[in-house]
């Protein structure tokens, strides 16, 4: 017998939107989520899983034993705030200063915890095991990283990875399901400049940091529109720039901060070793010396084809071809590329744009919000993907 996850989900409606406005109104930074965790497990137990706490610090997993053998199947969801202080007037607006659920983790959680407990209702059908797992710190892209370390992947392996992003940025019901790369690699920079510093009035005396600078954020640009193959996406961006103390005083440094994005390793490595070598170069011919240090943070998620080809079929099913878009990417990053480096799977975009919104609030503003239908139609459509390995015939 077919499954009706659409139904089903449905009629969790006003239980998933409670537990949505509740995160929301008591979000949590990163690695203190103890009341959303607190909260995930207590409900995971209640539906008879095998739960985990304290995984990479605060993270939840929930495993979903079938009655039959059969593969391993992993629902990644993110549970932390942002440090933002929340501008919406609901009900249900943060009651935490300066913390808040700006990109939509409160409906992630409750979309998995929705997923789990669809699931664990044909639990004697199921052929395999579900692994949920509940995870800290995505805003500052270590949660992934400390859960893996605590063992996320072992006891058992997943054999296959599936999760969602809410993405208001779509209309509501559209879903992004690209494949290959979706979400962009992250890595940070650090550039030092140190000239000698000297009166602003005699700059023939001095070695200007600032103007050394000022070249080199120029052609760190060039990269990316030089450099990189133009069918390559690349983002460089310099964010932070700390120089000076007057404004009649060259001073002796500068030191500049940024982001570096890509869809692929090839182009990130291109990129760090060209702006090694502009640095060191532009440096070099103005006097300074300079020092630059780039961290690499979050690989590119990258949706694996045979499993996005297998669950675009599930989707239009559902909802029909006509909702698919094949080829929605951001270079925003997310951290749940390390879950999905060995391990093949989907990572897809569910639109869930505020109808009649007047203005457009995005992701990480003070105003952010979703539309709460996506919360059964979340939950549905994730039920019925990892129902496409676990459920035979569902």
């Amino acid at each position: 017998m077919m499954i009706d996850f659409l139904a089903e989900a449905a009629a969790l409606r006003d239980e998933l939107i409670a537990r949505r406005r509740d995160f929301h109104r008591h979000p949590e930074l990163a690695f203190e989520e103890t009341r959303t965790a607190g909260i995930v497990a207590q409900e995971l137990a209640k539906l008879g899983l095998e739960v985990q706490t304290g995984v990479g610090k605060t993270g939840v997993i929930g495993l979903l034993e079938g009655e039959l053998d059969g593969p391993t199947v992993l629902v990644r969801a993110d549970m932390d705030a942002l440090p933002i202080q929340e501008e919406n007037t609901f009900e249900h607006a943060s009651a935490q200063p300066g913390v808040m659920h700006a990109c939509g983790h409160d409906g992630h959680t409750t979309i998995a915890l929705g997923v789990a407990k669809l699931l664990s209702q044909h639990r004697d059908r199921m052929a395999g095991r579900v692994k949920f797992v509940f995870q800290p710190a995505e805003e500052i892209v270590g949660g992934a990283k400390a859960m893996i370390a605590d063992g996320a992947l072992r006891d058992p392996r997943p054999d296959v990875s599936v999760g969602l992003h809410l993405w208001n940025g779509m209309p509501f019901g559209r879903l992004g399901v690209a494949d290959g790369p979706v979400m962009a690699g992250s890595s940070t920079f650090t550039l030092r400049i140190t000239g000698k510093g000297g009166h602003a009035a005699s700059p023939h005396q001095a070695v200007d940091p600032v103007v050394c600078a000022a070249q080199i954020i120029i052609a760190f640009q060039t990269i990316v529109s030089r450099n990189a193959n133009p069918l390559d996406s690349a983002v460089i961006s310099v964010t932070q720039l700390d120089a000076g103390t007057a404004f009649n005083i060259i001073p002796q440094g500068v030191e500049m901060r940024g982001t570096i994005r890509a869809f692929r390793l090839e182009v990130r490595d291109l990129i760090e070793r060209r702006m090694g070598e502009i640095s060191r170069g532009i440096g070099e011919a103005m006097g300074c010396a300079t020092d630059l240090i780039i961290e690499h943070h979050v690989l590119p998620v990258v949706n694996h084809p045979e499993v996005s080809a297998r669950l675009r079929a599930v989707f239009g099913r559902m909802l029909g071809a006509d909702a698919l878009e094949l080829d929605e990417r951001t270079m925003g990053a997310e951290d749940v590329g390390l879950f999905m480096t060995d391990i093949p799977g989907m990572y897809f975009f569910l639109g869930a744009a505020v109808p009649d919104q007047e203005i457009y609030y995005g992701h990480h503003h003070p105003r952010f919000d979703f539309c709460e239908d996506g919360l059964p139609l979340g939950a549905a459509l994730l039920a019925a993907a990892v129902a496409e390995y676990v459920l035979p015939g569902a």
